[in-house]
Parts: C-alpha cells; structure tokens; sequence
C-alpha cells in the first residue's frame, strides 16, 4: 500500500528543473553570444527559479513564476521584462533585465 501527498505540486522542482539544450543567447553593451547548441540548467530555490546558462552567458536568477497548468509555469514580475516559458519539456526565455537580454529555445 502507498500513499501520495495531495500537498505535492506538480510544478515543483521535479517537472521543470534539470538541463534543457538548445539555442541560447545573450546580449549587453558589451557582449553579443549565441549558440545552437547551448544548454540551460534550471534550479528552484524558495519560489523562485534560477537558469545557469553555458557558453559563458550569464546566470538569470531569481525569477518567480505562476503555474499557467498543470504542466506549464510562466514568468511574472521578477525585475525584468519579457517572459520566460517553462514546462517539463520545453524551455522558452525572451527576457530582459537592467539592459541585458537572455534567450533560449530549448528542449529536453
């Protein structure tokens, strides 16, 4: 017999966090990246969430979302605009923050 929590939320840390790899990008007045084949790792820390991009592109952090469903999150508030797209499958980022700019187009 097992039992399962009805407090557990779907779109907790399991679903949306891990690694998604696709195309990545970033830009400020001093830099100019981007990459095909760039990866984008995604932690939750509290209610927010943080992306840690390779390639040399800074970390977008602490970004709040709410749950769009049951599968997706989207971006709200955070300091910044723009948005940023999360399901357990897919990774989208339009985001700007203090005159930087993130992008990703990414999938599991």
């Amino acid at each position: 017999m097992s039992s399962c929590s009805k407090d557990t939320d779907p779109a907790d840390v399991d679903v949306f966090a891990g690694t998604f790899r696709g195309d990545i990008g970033y830009t400020d007045d001093e830099k100019n990246i981007s990459q095909a084949n760039g990866s984008v790792f995604v932690t939750k820390v509290n209610a927010n969430y943080n992306f840690r991009f390779s390639d040399g592109i800074p970390d977008l952090t602490g970004v709040e979302f709410k749950r769009q469903d049951d599968n997706t999150m989207v971006s709200v508030g955070s300091d910044g605009t723009g948005v940023i797209t999360i399901n357990k499958d897919r990774l989208v980022i339009g985001f700007t923050r203090s005159g930087r700019t993130w992008s990703a187009d990414c999938g599991r």
